[in-house]
């Protein structure tokens, strides 16, 4: 069964074998030898400087990376403008209620990308001191522009706290523009790991000035431990197994470009595949991630039908969300996809849509 949802993912049998490594406990030498080497090769994916950002791990899926983002990087006498252009950007505005954060919210409609000139009149006149934004909106499979953000906070210095979950890895990230505060990511998507590990790349300036409103996923603390070659909880040991053999298998396949140039040819594959029967993508590829595609339903299609038809072929898609659900379905290529599985994928189409 291969996994074309946005993660999980399906599992190389490389990283499938690292789970069965040995039991490990969390407090010896040798939990505390992975845990530093899937921090430094996350910082080293985008070639940062370990001196300025650090990769700070946690247990739990995207989300509480992204909360532990939110909750910590935002401080006390701070205030944070949420860009909404999908069900994530809402989540970071749940959050952001959840902890009483002060905040605001800049709503679009799902299929908008977001619209830089209500952004900066809206910094301009809000005394805000951070952004949070979805970089890849996976609601839509619309990447929003994270360069063209940046410029607008820069100028207003404005720090930008960015949801990288499904995007890191496999998209270009600018860490060297210093407006991006820190990304929040997930072992189980573009790292092609399992689920269970999420980190956040953060500058190290940035924790100086972090709140502490949550417990668990307190960033700062994590931070301080992690550099002491320590942890406060137990984490999923055998997540991070995953992980770093994940992260080593990226770097073997030549890095975060090579696994975009991957993406990008079977999403393209797929693309233009159903396009032949006449399934339209839902946004241009010049709006799209490489990660995740949306298309429109075949007339006169259910997505229960077509997702069932096509399980019983061996793949799993993804269903639109909200009012999109009668709509849309979405198609992912992340992890252990292959043009053969594609191209198998196309003539599942072609046999329901004939």
């Amino acid at each position: 069964m291969l996994l074309l949802n946005p993660g999980p993912v399906t599992l190389t049998e490389r990283v499938r074998q690292s789970l069965l490594q040995p039991d490990l406990c969390h407090r010896e030498g040798e939990f505390f030898d992975l845990q530093e080497e899937a921090r430094t090769r996350l910082v080293d994916i985008y070639k940062l400087d370990a001196a300025e950002w650090q990769a700070v791990l946690m247990t739990g899926s995207g989300t509480a990376a992204v909360e532990s983002m939110i909750a910590g990087l935002v401080p006390e006498n701070g205030k944070l403008l949420v860009i909404e252009n999908g069900v994530y950007g809402e989540r970071i505005t749940q959050i952001a209620s959840q902890y009483r954060i002060a905040h605001e919210a800049l709503k679009h409609e799902w299929m908008q990308a977001p619209d830089l000139e209500r952004i900066a009149a809206r910094l301009d006149a809000g005394g805000f001191t951070h952004v949070a934004v979805i970089h890849h909106e996976t609601t839509t499979g619309r990447l929003n522009d994270l360069q063209a953000l940046a410029a607008v906070c820069r100028a207003r210095g404005v720090r930008l706290l960015v949801d990288g979950v499904s995007s890191f890895a496999a998209e270009s990230i600018d860490f060297a523009d210093g407006s991006i505060a820190a990304v929040a990511a997930t072992a189980n998507k573009c790292l092609h790991g399992v689920p269970g590990a999420s980190f956040v790349m953060v500058r190290r300036e940035a924790l100086k000035q972090a709140a502490s409103r949550t417990y668990y996923l307190d960033i700062a603390r994590l931070a301080k431990l992690q550099d002491q070659r320590n942890t406060p909880f137990t984490p999923s040991v055998h997540a991070y197994y995953a992980l770093v053999e994940a992260l080593r298998e990226l770097a073997d396949e030549g890095g975060w470009t090579a696994r975009h140039a991957r993406y990008a040819a079977l999403a393209e594959q797929a693309r233009a595949g159903l396009a032949a029967l006449g399934i339209d993508s839902v946004l241009p590829p010049a709006e799209s991630s490489v990660v995740l595609r949306a298309y429109r339903l075949p007339a006169g299609v259910s997505y229960v039908q077509l997702h069932d038809a096509l399980k019983a072929r061996g793949f799993v898609i993804y269903a639109g969300q909200g009012g999109l659900s009668a709509e849309l379905f979405r198609i992912s290529t992340m992890g252990n996809i292959h043009p053969a599985d594609v191209e198998r994928l196309l003539q599942g189409f072609a046999a329901l849509t004939r």
